[in-house]
C-alpha cells in the first residue's frame, strides 16, 4: 500500500470558479452566506471573488463589497488578472492574490487576449513587487494536462512555465487540469516532476471532473506527494474561455474521499453540505454530486 499523509487542505474555490460561469447573477448578500457558511464549515482558506472587468465576468462585480464584508479566517484568496486588478485588490484589503496564466498560447490569447509569454512579462514586475510588499501570491496555471484548442500539453512546457513563477518567488503553484482529460497516471507523473523539482513552494493539485476522474486523479496526486487541493462546494463551475470544461470535482465528495482514507481535512461534512444547501437556490444547473445527494434524502 502507498504511503498516505494524515492531513490535507483544501482550498475551497467555489465564492469564484465556481459562480464565475453561473448564467443568473447570484445576490452578494446570498454569497456571503454561501461563504461563511463554508467558513463555519471549518474551510480555512477560500477563493472568494475575482477583480475582473465586469463586462467580461458580470458575476465578479461585486467583488470589493465580498471582501469588504467577510470575515478573514484563515488565507482568503482572491484572483487578480493585471495590474488594475491587483491595486484595487489590495486598496479593498485584500491580503491574499492569485494570477494565472495558461501554458497553452492559444488558451491564454482566448482568455485574456495575450499570449503565454506576453502574459508573464507583464506579470513579472507586479509579482516582483507584491513580493517586496510580503503579500501571498499564488500561480494558477491553467491548462497544464490538455488545452481544449492545442491538445495535450507536454509536461516540460508546464514545468518550464511554473520555474518562471518560482524563480519571481511565488509562494503557491495551483496546477489546473482544466478541462478534465487527464489521467491518474499523467497526475502522478507531472506532481511527481513538479514537486521533485520545486519542493520549496506549496503545491496545489486543481482538478475538474469533465471525465469523473477527479478523485483518481486526487489519489494519484497524493501518491505524489501533493496534500493541497482545490475543489468547489457542490461540484459548481467551468471555465467561460474552455470549452467543453464542466464543474471542478465537489469538495464533498473529495472531503469524504479523504476521511475515509483517514487523511484529516479539519473539514465538517455535514456543515460543508448545508453551506450547499444555502448556494444551491441560487445557482442555475441542480446539484447532484454524490455526498450532497446523500445528505439531502437524509434530511
Amino acid at each position: 500500500m502507498f504511503s498516505l499523509p494524515k492531513n490535507a487542505t483544501i482550498i475551497e474555490v467555489g465564492p469564484r470558479d465556481g459562480l464565475q460561469n453561473e448564467e443568473k447573477l447570484v445576490q452578494t448578500e446570498d454569497k456571503l452566506q454561501f461563504i461563511r457558511a463554508l467558513q463555519k464549515a471549518g474551510i480555512q482558506e477560500i477563493e472568494l471573488t475575482s477583480f475582473v472587468s465586469p463586462k467580461w465576468v458580470p458575476q465578479m462585480a461585486d467583488s470589493k463589497d465580498i471582501v469588504a464584508k467577510v470575515a478573514k479566517t484563515g488565507r482568503q484568496f482572491v484572483l487578480t488578472p493585471n495590474e488594475r486588478g491587483i491595486n484595487a485588490a489590495l486598496e479593498s484589503g485584500a491580503q491574499s492574490l492569485a494570477v494565472f496564466v495558461g501554458v497553452s498560447n492559444t488558451f491564454n490569447q482566448k482568455n485574456i487576449n495575450k499570449t503565454t509569454q506576453e502574459s508573464m512579462a507583464a506579470l513579472k514586475p507586479l509579482v516582483l513587487d507584491l513580493k517586496k510588499q510580503e503579500i501571498f501570491v499564488r500561480a494558477c496555471i491553467s491548462t497544464a494536462f490538455y488545452c481544449p484548442f492545442e491538445g495535450a500539453i507536454s509536461p516540460e512546457a508546464t514545468i518550464d512555465l511554473c520555474r518562471e513563477f518560482v524563480d519571481w518567488g511565488i509562494d503557491e503553484l495551483s496546477v489546473a487540469d482544466t478541462i478534465g482529460m487527464a489521467s491518474p497516471k499523467e497526475s502522478y507523473d507531472l506532481f511527481t516532476k513538479l514537486i521533485n523539482k520545486f519542493p520549496q513552494v506549496l503545491m496545489t493539485a486543481h482538478f475538474h471532473d469533465t471525465r469523473k476522474m477527479a478523485l483518481a486523479n486526487i489519489v494519484s496526486a497524493l501518491q505524489a506527494g501533493v496534500i493541497r487541493f482545490d475543489a468547489s462546494a457542490g461540484g459548481l463551475g467551468g471555465c467561460p474561455f474552455a470549452p467543453g470544461a464542466t464543474g471542478n470535482v465537489a469538495t464533498e465528495d473529495v472531503v469524504n474521499m479523504l476521511h475515509r482514507m483517514n487523511i484529516q481535512t479539519g473539514i465538517d461534512l455535514d456543515l460543508l453540505c448545508a453551506a450547499i444547501e444555502k448556494i444551491e437556490p441560487h445557482v442555475t444547473n441542480p446539484i447532484t454530486t454524490g455526498m450532497y445527494t446523500l445528505y439531502k434524502n437524509r434530511s
